[in-house]
């Protein structure tokens, strides 16, 4: 059981860093900082949307409009940090 949860949390630490991987290319893309016609970075921001946006979406429809700032991926960061530390503090000590 240690092996399945030590694979959870890594696979939601691998999750959070893709999140906010996600974030940083939005605001490069948003400031025209990287080339969009770039077909690498094309591929790499098309990858980056569509793993996190299922993820993101449902947040997304419940927050309020807040201008242009969408805190979405804050708001799944902190669920993802909740997850990971209640796995940890609660779900592996109860196994072991």
């Amino acid at each position: 059981m240690i092996a399945l949860i030590q694979t959870l949390v890594m696979a939601l630490d691998i999750y959070w860093w893709l999140i906010i991987a996600s974030a940083i290319f939005s605001w490069l893309y948003a400031f025209n900082v990287v080339n969009p016609r770039n077909q690498f970075v094309g591929s790499i921001g098309n990858f980056l949307f569509r793993v996190t946006e299922p993820a993101l979406r449902p947040i997304r429809r419940i927050l309020p409009d807040l201008g242009g700032i969408d805190i979405s991926p804050i708001i799944l960061l902190l669920i993802l940090f909740f997850l990971r530390q209640f796995i940890l503090t609660t779900v592996a000590p109860a196994l072991i």
